[in-house]
């Protein structure tokens, strides 16, 4: 049976809309902190400053302690995910009983038993980018690590013989990558819970999926925390 005619046109329009929404805040936060500023441009700044330090730095176990407690929060978001997928599968063999449920819930939609398996099939294709992008995040760290353990002495920086400015810029942008990959693994989270206002209704959707954006929106150029970075003072 062909799965566009048995989902309605109202789900396939909200789930557009949530896509949309989701890459073009993405492009948008990419390309507009480029040009005025966003929470991971400024924290990319004191990456560069950290990266300065540890050239000067040797022994260099303060880096290694840092990259390795880095690491550690994309690793367990990495393992939540693989938790979050296995829930969800489970789910698909309940999912009669999880209808019923949600038919009880005030305001929230009836939907047919392959609707409902199609938006949890949603879920799960959400949970696995995240856990690609965390995944991805902890080999980045891996770099990060052989960049910092291959960076000469501060003695040969000194004498001339390595350009400082090159490795604090290639190991400055290596961190940076991983930043941002991990940021696009959490931004799926916050869209997750976007999409588990579908089981409501396409609208309820729709609006929620606003709503993580004005938040995520919030956050990356209006928080507190970006002015504080900003602050030179």
């Amino acid at each position: 049976m062909n799965i566009f005619s048995l989902i309605p046109w109202a789900d396939w329009l909200a789930l557009v809309c949530f896509f949309a929404l989701w890459t073009g805040y993405a492009l948008f936060a990419r390309v507009w902190g480029r040009k005025k500023g966003s929470l991971i441009q400024a924290t990319n700044r004191y990456r560069g400053y950290w990266m300065a330090q540890a050239t000067s730095r040797d022994p260099r176990m303060l880096d290694g302690l840092i990259t390795q407690t880095l690491s550690h929060t994309p690793s367990f978001f990495s393992s939540t995910s693989i938790l979050v997928i296995g829930g969800l599968f489970a789910l698909l063999g309940t999912t009669e009983k999880a209808t019923e449920l949600m038919s009880e819930i005030p305001f929230a939609q009836t939907t047919t038993l392959i609707v409902f398996e199609f938006k949890i099939l949603v879920l799960v294709a959400i949970f696995v980018y995240a856990f690609f992008r965390f995944s991805w995040c902890l080999r980045l760290y891996t770099f990060v690590a052989l960049v910092i353990g291959a960076m000469p002495s501060p003695e040969e920086f000194d004498s001339g013989k390595f350009d400082r400015k090159q490795y604090i810029n290639r190991a400055a942008a290596m961190v940076g990558a991983a930043a941002e990959t991990f940021n696009d693994g959490l931004r799926a989270y916050y869209f997750s819970f976007a999409a588990l206002a579908w089981f409501i209704s396409p609208l309820s959707m729709v609006l929620a999926t606003l709503i993580v954006v004005a938040i995520l929106y919030s956050r990356e150029f209006r928080s507190e925390v970006l002015q504080i970075l900003k602050d030179e003072g």
